[in-house]
């Protein structure tokens, strides 16, 4: 009896001691996990069969949004004028309802847009003077009026001082029809403005309203005149010794009392 009793405590003592003491229990499970994680060194180590033989546990792919750049105005403006085209032609070749409303749908679209535009646009030059082109050129029929009778008034006042500077040759052809017609009007301008003009003849016939006239001898040439066009009417500086042409062919009175101003003192670009 007393030899059964010691053979269980002997038992007992032996359990005890194989007996994971309290927290190695999770601590051995972890040192596993991690083993399994890592692997036999001959086969993941060496041989790098990764995920697919356990030797790595698979990580999670992390999904990395696209990020588009934003389109620019102009390519916004290429898009939507593409699709404005794509939808034309398929309501034109397939002219379904469907496709012709979404056409019609989506150019109302544009066309709402581009009135939104013209809208603030227009509000814009209204409280920036600065920007308003109309205050320099009136569109309206009271404004334009007033802006040509002032324009007409400081042409006449320049032009009754360009005498005193500026000639006109004056080259014609006596077979000319157009310098038959063009001839008084040149004369007309000359007159009520003071300014002198040297008619010069290239088939060397006569002018009856430029009696004085000369015969071509290469002055047209050596002014740098092209062609051989009649009538043709130069601006001649005596200040500088430029030759300005002011136009060739038919010209009105109007005209050409503008062109000489505008060539002599308008800076290019300012009057328009």
């Amino acid at each position: 009896m007393r030899k059964g009793w010691t053979i269980l405590h002997a038992l007992l003592a032996m359990t005890v001691l194989a007996a994971p003491a309290r927290g190695q229990g999770s601590d051995a499970r972890a040192a596993g996990v991690e083993q399994q994680e890592q692997g036999d060194d001959f086969y993941c180590g060496e041989r790098k069969l990764g995920q697919w033989f356990y030797c790595t546990r698979p990580k999670a792919a992390e999904r990395q949004k696209a990020q588009t750049p934003p389109m620019s105005a102009s390519e916004r403006m290429a898009a939507i004028t593409s699709q404005l085209n794509e939808l034309k032609s398929r309501a034109i070749l397939d002219p379904s309802e469907e496709n012709v409303i979404a056409y019609v749908r989506f150019q109302r679209e544009q066309l709402d847009r581009a009135s939104t535009f013209s809208d603030t646009w227009q509000r814009a030059l209204w409280q920036n003077p600065d920007l308003d082109y109309t205050l320099q050129r009136p569109v309206s029929t009271v404004g334009k009026r007033a802006w040509l009778d002032n324009r007409k008034a400081d042409r006449d006042a320049v032009l009754e001082s360009l005498g005193q500077r500026y000639g006109l040759f004056y080259f014609y052809a006596q077979s000319c029809g157009a310098c038959e017609i063009f001839g008084p009007i040149l004369r007309s301008v000359a007159d009520s403005h003071g300014m002198a003009v040297l008619a010069v003849s290239m088939d060397g016939g006569p002018n009856r309203d430029f009696p004085d006239y000369v015969v071509d001898a290469g002055q047209r040439a050596r002014m740098g005149v092209p062609g051989r066009e009649t009538p043709a009417l130069v601006l001649f500086d005596t200040a500088t010794k430029r030759t300005i042409p002011v136009g060739f062919g038919m010209l009105s009175a109007d005209e050409i009392m503008d062109r000489i101003f505008m060539l002599t003192n308008t800076r290019v670009g300012s009057d328009y």
